[in-house]
């Protein structure tokens, strides 16, 4: 039994105009490579977190062929939010959906999961792409305070099951940005490795990286060529 990790599938199969396919290269058929790397890596005892931007789609409704693809697939599965995430909804209603469609999906938000010796903790993070919105930006702020205390919730929540090791969808750590806001948290709850996603097309840098102890693990999908990473 093992837990891998895996975000930004970024699927549309209830809208094709919305296909990541249409980017080339390593997005080219990428329902495909999803489905043959998942089931030659992951078997149904094990566990993949998914980190956020599983679906193009806006609700619920229109999500149903994306979710029922990631059902299909072998092992348990612990889902996160990601920013173009937009038919989430509340737990209640994200729960409910997936008892009424028979879908086995948990959902990490204030909580967290044992799996195998590890303690399954989590937020969905925030990231200000090249500065363009500045950490000092009252919105960036406000967001940061609210994801640091789901984070330090499920932390605490996970203090009692295991190893901490965090998942996100934005990465705390990336290149020359740094959310200290969130390493603080980690840091006071003795976590060792960081797994996240939500950067595209940069193939070229480091898988970890090292920061004030702690491993950091870029884990987008199209860099993994879609292959679930192993957590060690």
């Amino acid at each position: 039994m093992a837990l891998f990790y895996i975000a930004d599938l970024h699927l549309s199969l209830n809208d094709e105009s919305k296909s990541m396919s249409v980017f080339g290269g390593r997005w080219r058929d990428y329902e495909q490579k999803i489905k043959r790397e998942w089931e030659a890596a992951v078997t149904d005892e094990d566990t993949v977190v998914l980190g956020g931007d599983l679906s193009w789609a806006m609700t619920l409704p229109a999500a149903l062929p994306d979710f029922a693809f990631i059902d299909s697939l072998p092992g348990r599965k612990i889902v996160l939010e990601g920013n173009h995430d937009f038919y989430w909804n509340s737990l209640k209603k994200m729960k409910q959906f997936c008892a009424d469609n028979g879908f086995s999906f948990e959902f990490l938000r204030n909580n967290a999961f044992s799996v195998e010796g590890i303690s399954v903790c989590g937020s969905r993070g925030w990231y200000t792409d090249d500065k363009v919105i500045p950490e000092t930006n009252a919105d960036s702020r406000k967001i940061i305070a609210r994801e640091a205390g789901r984070l330090r919730a499920s932390l605490s929540a996970g203090k009692e099951l295991g190893e901490p090791v965090v998942f996100m969808h934005f990465p705390p750590v990336f290149g020359k940005y740094k959310c200290e806001e969130f390493i603080d948290i980690m840091l006071q709850y003795g976590v060792k490795d960081c797994y996240f996603g939500h950067i595209h097309g940069k193939y070229d840098v480091p898988p970890v990286e090292y920061y004030r102890g702690i491993a950091f693990h870029f884990a987008a999908a199209d860099f993994l060529f879609f292959k679930p990473l192993k957590v060690n």
